[in-house]
């Protein structure tokens, strides 16, 4: 890491997620200071901020380790503390989505930093350079997007986009620091709308909202074909829309629709009906009580969860759906095997699997190098950004590259060129593992090229084959180089028995006779 030091830490805005991003902070030893506007009224000048930072912290899941370490936060105003930033050596901006507020507020900013200090805004999607326009060079320089995903502290995504005059080093460092410091998945993006994540993202959400319509599916249905079985959160897709707030998505997705006239696939980002009626009544999802979902008492006083019927805009009852595909998948444990099960179904949800992957795969295969020169980039924001197991392009891998090929060609979904052209070059993968090195399909060089890993990085499934000492059915141990030895185990949910205990026992045995360490690790 570079000589740059980051010891303390301005949050300017402690709204949802400038509260949470300065607790993050304060989590890894950085000293915080919070502002946020002074009240109209009242004594306490700060009382904004004391407001939103009390309230983070009863927040639950905890946006901080340790409450104790909620010392570390001061809070302040912008009229009266503004200037103490300039003993900051990194400022972010959390204020509200509005590009004439950032601009005023970081038009002030400019006039009191420290030269050199580095200065990021948390926007989810205006444009960087339109936010940096005014400033002086050394605040260009020194200016970038650092996108952190709520809440900051569970959800590991963190996407740097640079605008058109920020110093190259500038993002190395925070790549880094958000990497070994903060403990994110840090994504460099291109300055485009809603960025990497949240405009594959929502595209794949707004899809499955048009697609329930079209197929005359449930809100239960979708909920239950888009979960765990395909490697997402249990939240699925209607779950989570009422957790993040329908007001958000339509916001988002409004945004994509008007800044991207040239998006092929502009018009499915347009509000579904039911959606709209949803949004005029107040039903945003949790945030109001009821959105896709509603708790309410059934007849015998009980609490039950009803789901929304997009017809009748009524709630009902759900019926624990069952499709043929997904009990044919429940057994296969490994999550790359199970897409080509989904993807083959004969009943309904097969053909739900292959509309909805299609389309994916369609979009994002024209993203790049739109949103994204490197594909592999696209795939790191949606596993850590929206908690998918497998990005788009792994979740095609996975399938089978000529299988959905073949498919797409009969359902006349185009992909983008450079698709073919790998394939006519004899490719079939978008990754591949060579000499136990993970490789990405390069669109540019129209080759293969390393993904990148941080020094020191260490992936179990890239080990090659020879690096394994021992194993029995359900434990590997792995000679990691350097004189130590890993052993992990591979059982249905990580369950221990017999030959674990055997695995584990030989593995303590192995080391004590030739090794300097002994790592019990394994992929989750």
């Amino acid at each position: 890491m570079s000589k740059r030091n980051i010891r303390k830490v301005a949050v300017l805005g402690s709204g949802v997620m400038g509260s949470r991003i300065a607790c993050h902070f304060a989590n890894v030893g950085c000293e915080v200071l919070l502002l946020d506007i002074p009240p109209k009224e009242g004594n306490d000048r700060n009382a904004v901020a004391n407001e939103h930072l009390a309230f983070a912290l009863k927040s639950n899941p905890s946006p901080i380790y340790d409450k104790r370490f909620a010392k570390r936060i001061t809070t302040g105003n912008f009229d009266d503390d503004l200037a103490k930033i300039k003993d900051c050596d990194w400022i972010i901006e959390v204020v509200i989505e509005r590009l004439d507020i950032k601009q005023q507020l970081l038009a002030k900013v400019d006039q009191v930093r420290t030269p050199g200090t580095l200065i990021t805004t948390n926007t989810s999607g205006i444009p960087i350079h339109a936010i940096a326009e005014g400033r002086s060079d050394d605040f260009r320089r020194h200016f970038c997007g650092t996108h952190f995903f709520n809440p900051p502290r569970y959800l590991p995504l963190l996407e740097l986009i640079p605008g058109p005059d920020t110093d190259p080093a500038v993002i190395d460092f925070l790549e880094e620091y958000g990497s070994r410091i903060l403990g994110k998945v840090a994504v460099r993006c291109k300055d485009t709308p809603a960025f990497i994540a949240n405009r594959v993202g929502v595209f794949g959400i707004m899809g499955l909202f048009h697609l329930v319509e079209e197929m005359g599916l449930t809100v239960e249905e979708v909920d239950r074909l888009t979960g765990p079985v395909l490697g997402r959160p249990k939240s699925a897709t209607f779950r989570t829309a009422d957790v993040v707030g329908l007001d958000t998505l339509i916001k988002v997705a409004k945004g994509v629709q008007e800044n991207c006239p040239d998006d092929e696939r502009n018009a499915l980002f347009a509000i579904p009906d039911y959606l709209r009626k949803m949004e005029e009544n107040g039903w945003l999802g949790s945030k109001s009580g009821q959105g896709f979902y509603k708790k309410d008492k059934g007849k015998d006083g009980k609490s039950e969860i009803l789901q929304l019927d997009l017809k009748t805009l009524e709630y009902v009852p759900q019926t624990k759906p069952k499709f043929d595909t997904l009990g044919k998948a429940k057994d296969v444990d490994d999550v790359r095997a199970r897409m080509a099960v989904l993807y083959a179904g004969t009943d309904k949800a097969g053909e739900f699997y292959r509309k909805s992957f299609h389309a994916l795969f369609s979009y994002v295969s024209h993203r790049v190098p739109e949103i994204s020169d490197e594909l592999y980039r696209i795939d790191d924001a949606l596993r850590a950004g929206f908690g998918w197991e497998l990005g788009p392009f792994e979740l095609w891998d996975a399938v089978g590259f000529a299988e959905v090929m073949a498919g797409m060609k009969e359902a006349g979904i185009q992909v983008a060129d450079w698709v073919h052209e790998l394939l006519k070059a004899g490719h079939n993968s978008f990754y591949k593992l060579e000499n136990g090195e993970r490789l990405y399909y390069d669109v540019s060089g129209k080759g293969y090229a390393p993904v990148p890993r941080a020094e020191g990085t260490i992936v179990l499934s890239e080990l090659p084959e020879s690096s394994i000492v021992w194993q029995n059915k359900a434990v590997k141990v792995h000679d990691l180089g350097d004189g130590i030895l890993q052993v992990g185990w591979s059982t249905k949910m990580n369950t221990i028995g017999a030959e674990v205990i055997q695995g584990l026992n030989k593995a303590i045995d192995l080391a004590e006779q030739d090794y300097k360490g002994l790592v019990v690790y394994n992929d989750g």
